[in-house]
């Protein structure tokens, strides 16, 4: 007996609001969104279902660097998907050596270990670390220690919300992994306490990013790279927001010309087209992870490899990273004229931004949705401090029309 045809429904075009009020029943409430349903997007622009177009200052939390569908990275994806786009680790493709040769290259680091979410490649990095605690360092078994920053974020899984000191992640979601022993962010004293013979890394943020855009003292992470070295244990940066062209360098650590043992990269590797993460470390490191101690089905699929390629093709020009120096400094002039006008305070390093609100003129949130009526997206960080992160091809114009709404907003 045939089976009978079926056809997808034509389904009528909704409004935003029929839209937000359709999610309510069926889709987990782990997200507060501004009330703006996207529908369409092209370089730094997006477009809601009523055709109403915004100014994307957010840039995916710095997923999109390159801006929405960069026309290199989509003529990549468009190639790859006509000839392969999953194998699985089980097999070779011919993507993933070229991916992993640039992005060794880029980052002067010589193994990589393809992942696909941020989160993952911190997951990663802290087995990598652990293994080579014992393996290496000869930690005696399970008693491998890892020090964190207070104010961290590196993502929400279980074991990472575990040494979060954010409640909304932590609370009601233990038992938590035990082996992990929390500083102050930017204490170098603070550190050089918590080291012993069990460490086996220190994980940081080069750059805060969820904590507000916070940057740490000159000399911190050069103070971080000589403790770490001197402790015979790694240095592992977390640079899944900061890292790829974002703060005017390849890598923040740069800006002290750092080179961490061990480096998680996410959001931007992807170009905003794919997930796609990655550990990248020294031979010494990554190298005593086996065949079968770790994996992931789609963790440099040819599809993901193709696009990171592209991605590493364009930060090799030094373009990207020229734009976010110069625009950076433009971003650096326009918040200083509204300090005290309304602005209290900001960091700034790139196009990267934490730029804090009078209270009593609200909330990050409310700052949000009044730029959102301005037709400008950021979002809220904590209490009164909304971030900044546009594509790295935001023009000048633009970003002067981002600065003067933000001003029409705080008067």
């Amino acid at each position: 007996m045939t089976a009978p045809t079926r056809t997808a429904p034509v389904l009528a075009p909704r409004s935003s609001a029929e839209l937000i009020q359709a999610e309510g029943p069926v889709l987990a409430h782990n997200y507060h969104p501004l009330p703006v349903v996207v529908a369409r997007a092209e370089g730094v622009w997006v477009e809601d279902v009523e055709g109403h177009r915004y100014l994307d200052m957010l840039a995916g939390y710095s997923a999109l660097n390159f801006g929405h569908r960069h026309p290199a990275l989509i003529e990549a994806a468009h190639r790859q998907l006509d000839q392969l786009t999953l194998t699985s680790r089980a097999f070779h493709n011919d993507r993933l050596a070229g991916f992993a040769e640039g992005l060794a290259e880029l980052t002067g680091l010589d193994m990589v270990l393809p992942m696909n979410t941020g989160a993952e490649a911190v997951e990663s990095g802290i087995k990598v670390a652990r293994k080579w605690a014992y393996d290496v360092k000869g930690v005696p078994a399970d008693r491998a220690t890892i020090v964190v920053a207070g104010g961290n974020f590196h993502g929400r899984t279980t074991t990472i919300v575990g040494f979060s000191d954010d409640d909304d992640a932590r609370v009601g979601f233990g038992p938590f992994a035990p082996g992990f022993r929390t500083v102050p962010y930017n204490d170098l004293a603070a550190l050089e306490a918590a080291l012993d013979e069990t460490t086996a890394a220190v994980l940081i943020e080069p750059i805060q990013g969820e904590a507000g855009v916070l940057i740490p003292d000159d000399g911190y992470l050069t103070g971080v790279r000589e403790l770490t070295r001197r402790n015979g244990c790694l240095f592992i940066a977390d640079e899944i927001q900061s890292g790829l062209g974002r703060t005017g360098k390849t890598l923040a650590v740069e800006h002290e010309s750092v080179v961490p043992d061990v480096l998680l990269l996410g959001k931007a590797l992807g170009g905003g087209i794919v997930p796609v993460s990655a550990v990248v470390a020294r031979r010494e490191v990554l190298g005593v992870i086996g065949p079968g101690q770790h994996g992931s089905t789609f963790g440099g699929n040819p599809l993901a490899a193709a696009v990171g390629s592209a991605v590493i093709e364009l930060l090799a020009t030094g373009e990207f990273q020229r734009r976010a120096t110069e625009l950076g400094a433009q971003l650096r002039t326009g918040l200083a004229a509204l300090t005290g006008k309304g602005v209290t305070g900001f960091r700034a390093r790139g196009l990267w931004a934490g730029v804090d609100i009078d209270p009593a003129l609200g909330t990050g949130r409310e700052i949000s949705e009044r730029l959102m009526k301005e037709g400008i997206l950021v979002k809220d960080t904590h209490g009164s401090t909304i971030r900044l992160a546009p594509p790295l091809t935001i023009t000048a114009e633009e970003l002067d029309t981002a600065l003067n709404s933000l001003a029409r907003v705080l008067i």
